[in-house]
């Protein structure tokens, strides 16, 4: 494959980052409001519409230029509005609540090894659009596994900090919910530090992987 320009790069990545992060905060809001939380749906927040969940540094700029010039993506959207008090069974809905962005990400990811899939078989038959779209599916991959598996870090904010505070204790739950304002603090350090490296990308080598043979499967 060609060596692609700037420019190339970042048609190839927008979509699937886009994709990645919206699904992902409107799959929260879907299944609060199955439960019984209307409030994402009020606040129009209910849709596919990338529009109405991006915050375009966090969304666009910082994770574009990552993926130009880093070996790791690392975004954010406009979290979806939830209010646990009104969800029929609280402590289990809000860890299936918590839970369904990495899923539908997971869920993603099939979907764009699929498509790389049959993309790559479209390169042997010289199909026009076949090398991009298997760059495409390849970034659509790499950007949901890795948005899945920071998320279920075991740090509030984050998807995984929520889904520990429904399982956990009352009590316990309530002392972890406390440090919620030093989230962002704590994986800005883990960060710089190199420690979420370190954790990231063992778990990511061995997910790639076998999503590489899955291509080769279909």
């Amino acid at each position: 494959m060609l060596e692609l320009s700037l420019l190339q790069k970042i048609a190839i990545g927008i979509v699937p980052i886009l994709l990645a992060v919206t699904v992902h905060e409107a799959a929260h809001g879907y299944v609060a409001n199955a439960f019984g939380d209307p409030t994402a749906k009020r606040a129009g927040r209910l849709t596919l519409n990338p529009i109405r969940h991006i915050d375009w540094l966090g969304t666009i700029v910082v994770p574009l230029l990552m993926y130009l010039f880093t070996q790791f993506v690392f975004g954010w959207a406009k979290p979806v509005p939830i209010n646990a008090a009104r969800l029929r069974n609280p402590r289990r809905d809000m860890f299936l609540v918590a839970a369904a962005g990495p899923g539908v990400n997971v869920l993603m990811a099939i979907g764009w090894a699929l498509i790389a899939a049959l993309a790559l078989k479209g390169i042997d038959s010289g199909w026009m659009l076949a090398e991009p779209l298997a760059l495409m599916g390849q970034v659509g991959i790499f950007i949901n596994l890795i948005l899945a598996v920071f998320n279920l870090l075991p740090i509030l904010p984050l998807d995984g900090g929520r889904m520990l505070v429904a399982v956990l204790p009352v009590a316990w739950g309530d002392r972890l919910s406390r440090l919620e304002p030093w989230g962002l603090p704590i994986v800005v350090v883990l960060l710089i530090s190199g420690v979420l490296a370190d954790i990231l990308v063992p778990i990511m080598g061995t997910l790639l992987n076998w999503f590489n043979a899955l291509i080769h499967v279909f």
